[in-house]
């Protein structure tokens, strides 16, 4: 069962009488807004991932950089 072109005309004028133009203007341009936004960063996330240098992950010796004064003193 589809709905007939009167259907969405009446659900359409109800929609407009309830919310009225300008609200809905307002709702649609905040929808773009948010859009926009998603889309701006997508795009900023994709270009920090592509030009940030891959970091070392691998664990270092701690005990190997660091030395003491009684290592030092010692040779």
């Amino acid at each position: 069962m589809q709905p007939s072109i009167w259907q969405i005309l009446i659900i359409g004028a109800l929609v407009l009488i309830l919310f009225g133009r300008g609200r809905i203007s307002e709702m649609m341009g905040d929808v773009g807004k948010g859009i926009k936004s998603f889309k701006q960063g997508i795009s900023e996330e994709e270009k920090s991932a592509s030009s940030s240098p891959q970091i070392d992950t691998k664990p270092t010796d701690i005990k190997a950089e660091t030395t003491t004064s009684s290592d030092k003193t010692a040779g």
